[in-house]
């Protein structure tokens, strides 16, 4: 390594000299890289550098206890990794996700980091090599597979699966808090027979811990990690027992029950796992554009529309319309559920390249799962908190559009008939009158019994009819 005169070092590795940056941690082949990929300008983002850093910091913890790394340079080499896990070198990785797809590129910017910052540790002591230290008994054909499990396993046990408890708990104590509230029910956007407003919010609840419950159901898989693959899966250059050393280390530092992979040949030329969490993640995406648009359109009005809740009145709505509120958090939820959704076709696109013993487009599989992790994560309590939590139920005008409903006809069938209810509910709508009075002129039933067959609690919720919600 030699000084340059306009502040740059020259590194030579073994393609060559590249000047550098004076005081950059990342050598040559990083800024080989640099030059090479000017493609978007998305970096790999922070949750999965603190992974990359993990699994360095773990793998030399392991060929250490391994006796294959003397324990002066592992120490150096974990402590270093750990300042990469922790977010202090962040700016040392400035590569673009659209890079090689095996991820070498960022893998080998680890390991020039890792092994300079080493060096400053323990100036007096021997200097790390990239190679031959930092990626002991490693391949990017590993380890890129491995910190994408572990960068999602921890996003989705540390964030998301928080994230969806708060929400399906606030759901759950919104049902019960409307548990009494009976509104007409909807099918095909028309009006249908009525429902409890618990009811349909539990509904929702239970789509949000189904959703969980599916995510959960994938962790087994992304708990277990391609390390102690190399190359193409048969372990060449590695101690037999590396993969499933680093994997113990790393389960012990996050908490989080890793393991070595099963077939490694399946963990380096599959991304399978990956598709299937996107999948169900795609599905939460789903149940929460579901639940962001039943909110605004019960919310939507106040005047015009069906105005049976109010959401929080968060911001102006309009820029010319003075007074108008708009259900912003309902829509940034689909927005959110539009990106995931997105971000699941180029993960399964992605997926697909897994040509003979690597999968080819592993950085941008990383980037759309974590990303679509996180925003799912956000989200949801975003909707928690300033939607679900604080809405208002407009129980009089609700009331008033179950007493008007026709479809309350329904409950005379079995007394009169599907086409003697029909002609009432048609007379009903046509006359703006209540069922309970055409059935009184319609039929031999008394206002008694009408009130009985056609009160709104009971038909919500047949076999209970004390309109308290139980």
């Amino acid at each position: 390594m030699s000084q340059h005169p306009d502040g740059l070092r020259i590194v030579r590795d073994s393609m060559g000299e590249m000047r550098v940056p004076k005081n950059a941690l990342y050598g040559a082949s990083t800024a080989r890289a640099i030059e090479n990929f000017p493609i978007s300008g998305i970096r790999f983002p922070r949750s999965f550098l603190r992974a990359l850093g993990l699994v360095k910091a773990c793998a030399a913890s392991a060929n250490r206890d391994l006796g294959m790394l003397d324990r002066a340079l592992a120490g150096g080499i974990e402590s270093a990794a750990l300042e990469v896990a922790e977010g202090t070198w962040d700016a040392e990785f400035p590569l673009d996700i659209f890079q090689t797809g095996s991820g070498t590129s960022t893998n080998t910017n680890a390991n020039e980091v890792i092994a300079s910052r080493a060096a400053r540790l323990a100036p007096d002591g021997p200097a790390p090599h990239p190679n031959d230290h930092v990626n002991m008994c490693q391949s990017s054909n590993d380890v890129i597979p491995a910190t994408i499990h572990v960068a999602a396993a921890l996003l989705v046990a540390e964030h998301l699966l928080p994230a969806l408890e708060h929400l399906e708990g606030m759901l759950e104590g919104r049902a019960a808090d409307t548990a009494g509230v009976v509104k007409t029910g909807r099918t095909h956007l028309m009006d249908a027979t009525p429902v409890r407003l618990g009811q349909e919010i539990g509904g929702w609840a239970a789509q949000i811990r189904n959703a969980r419950i599916r995510i959960e159901s994938t962790l087994p898989r992304l708990h277990k990690l391609a390390l102690g693959g190399t190359a193409v899966g048969t372990g060449l250059n590695a101690d037999p027992a590396f993969g499933a050393t680093v994997a113990a280390e790393l389960a012990r530092r996050t908490g989080l029950p890793f393991t070595e992979a099963d077939n490694h040949f399946e963990a380096q030329a599959s991304q399978d796992t990956a598709a299937e969490l996107s999948g169900q993640l795609k599905v939460l995406a789903v149940a929460l554009i579901k639940i962001a648009n039943d909110l605004r359109h019960m919310n939507s009005g106040p005047i015009a529309g069906l105005g049976e809740i109010t959401l929080p009145a968060l911001q102006p709505g309009s820029s010319i319309m003075p007074g108008k509120i708009n259900p912003v958090i309902s829509e940034a939820t689909m927005m959110v559920c539009a990106q995931v959704i997105g971000n699941d076709t180029a993960i399964t696109i992605g997926a697909q390249h897994g040509n003979f013993e690597l999968n080819v487009m592993l950085p941008v599989i990383a980037h759309n799962l974590l990303q679509s992790i996180e925003l799912l994560a956000s989200v949801s309590r975003v909707l928690a908190d300033k939607a679900v939590a604080g809405f208002v139920v407009n129980t009089g005008h609700i009331a008033g559009l179950v007493d008007r409903n026709p479809i309350m006809v329904t409950a005379l069938n079995p007394v009169i008939g599907y086409d003697a209810a029909a002609t009432i509910a048609k007379r009903a709508y046509a006359e703006g009158r209540t069922v309970k009075d055409v059935a009184l002129e319609e039929t031999n039933l008394t206002a008694e019994q009408l009130d009985r067959i056609l009160d709104p609690a009971a038909l919500a919720q047949p076999g209970i009819s004390d309109g308290a919600g139980s």
